[in-house]
Parts: structure tokens; sequence; C-alpha cells
């Protein structure tokens, strides 16, 4: 029980406890916040993926609100120039550009912003009027943008957030936006589509579940080590104990009951000493 006391002393000072507890919380964190994330992305970005490729199997439907994100539908009607923003520095193929965010009124009566597309600038070629029938990319709304608004006209705003254009333009606008093809009626330059890769997320995240385990397992094994090490120490001092303990019982009562009977430990004391002296000379 004592020697399980002071094992248990020693984990409770400072250093392993702060130790325990870091490696402890590096582990939480690790398998619910940065595994997850790794993991979602990968997800999110192979259902990206799935969706890109589905819309080049399927021919282009009629716009209706709803459909899956990358969808690529067909609309009929014509621009609203007048209420155009632009999208400000937001890069393609790693260089800053401007896209052109421009309403369109379906003939059905429903209006959708179109981004025709981008440029270095932001003086765009303007959209092409009267009515006209348009291939599109469906894209969600973006959220979480900057919302601030730039006061030159057409306004500059920092996202796509429907939301917010629909405030600026006046209009009411449906959730998602279109994102215009190659060869359609208005565009500029075609945003290109993302690749069909899937990143290194996958592996991101089962490398933090490793991490994850090999940390507690790193501490456990530390507290074995120290455990073992203590147990050692302990032995060789109970070792050299047990030594002297014999040694002293051996030695002692043999030289009482020849020499210290006989002629009193005095004597016998005061001998020996000389005797080592002389030992010591030669």
């Amino acid at each position: 029980m004592p020697r399980k006391q002071s094992l248990v002393k020693v984990f409770l000072k400072p250093g392993w406890v702060i130790t325990a507890l870091a490696v402890l919380a590096f582990a939480y964190v690790a398998f619910t916040v940065l595994a997850p994330w790794q993991l979602g992305k990968n997800e999110a970005t192979n259902a990206r993926n799935s969706a890109i490729t589905a819309a080049f199997e399927h021919e282009p439907v009629d716009y209706s609100p709803g459909l899956e994100e990358w969808r690529r539908v067909r609309i009929t009607g014509h621009y609203l120039p007048d209420q155009e923003v632009v999208l400000r520095l937001r890069p393609v193929n790693s260089k800053p550009a401007y896209h052109a965010l421009t309403p369109f009124q379906l003939n059905s009566g429903k209006t959708v912003i179109v981004n025709r597309g981008y440029q270095d600038s932001a003086e765009f070629t303007p959209a092409p009027a009267g009515e006209v029938t348009i291939t599109a990319h469906v894209r969600r709304s973006e959220t979480g943008v900057d919302p601030s608004i730039t006061a030159s006209l057409p306004p500059q705003v920092n996202g796509i957030d429907t939301t917010q254009l629909a405030q600026i333009t006046g209009l009411d606008l449906e959730e998602d936006y279109l994102q215009l093809v190659e060869d359609q009626p208005g565009v500029i330059q075609a945003l290109p589509l993302p690749q069909l890769e899937t990143g290194p997320y996958l592996s991101y995240g089962i490398q933090w579940i490793a991490f994850g385990i090999m940390a507690p397992l790193g501490l456990g094994y530390f507290i074995y080590a120290e455990i073992r090490e203590r147990r050692r120490e302990e032995e060789e001092r109970a070792e050299a104990a047990t030594s002297i303990t014999k040694g002293e019982e051996t030695a002692t009562p043999r030289k009482k009951t020849r020499q210290h009977a006989r002629y009193g430990d005095d004597r016998v004391d005061h001998y020996r000493k000389l005797a080592e002296k002389n030992e010591e000379r030669f």
C-alpha cells in the first residue's frame, strides 16, 4: 500500500497533471473537431464532383427552384442590365477578377441572378437586350460573406448572397443563382468548373484520428516507463539493504563469540585498529 500511494503522489505532481490534461484535450479536439472537419470537406468535395459529373450526363432541364447544385438548366426571358451588380476581386485561376452579376427575368415572371462570367476590370460588355434563351449551372447562394458594398455604380459586393443582392436591386430574386456556361448570350468569360479531384482531405482526416489515438498511447507508455523505473530503483535499494543486513549478521557475532568474550570489547577493538594501520603501512 505505501508503494502504491507513493506512485500516486508522483503522478499528481503539476508536471504530470498538466501533461495528461494537455494530451486528453488534444485527443478530444482531434476526434471531435479536426478529423470531422477534414472528413466533412472530403465528403463535400466528393458530393460536388458527383453533382458536376451528373450534370453533364443529362441534358439541360427547365429551371425550377430546388434543383440540385451544378445541374444544367435552360431559361428563357430577358436580362435586366440596369440592376447589374459587380462581384469584386474574386480570384479565377489564381488571378483577381471581377464578375458580372446580372438579374434575368424569366417569361414565367421569376427573376434570378446570372453570373455572366469574369474579366480583369469592372467595365463589362452590356448584356444583350430582348428575349434570349440561355443554359447555365444552378449554384447555391453564398453565406457568411463580407456585407460591405461600394458606393460606385454599379455597386460592388464581396460575395454572391442572393438576399443581399435582392436588397441592392430591389427585385424579388430566387434563392439560387445561375452560372452561365460558354457560348451563351451575354457570356463574358465563362467561369471554369472545379477540378474533379478529392484533394488531401481524407488523408488529413485519417491522420488526425491517428494522432488522437497515438497521443494517449504515448502518455500511457511514459507512465509505464516511469513506474517501471521507480520499481527498479526500489528493488535495487532493497537488495542493497539486504546485503548490508546480512553482512552485519554474519561478521559481528563471530568476532564477539571468540575474541570479545575472552579479552573484552575495548581491548579487541584497540588491537583490531592497530592491525588495520599496520596493513595500510605495508
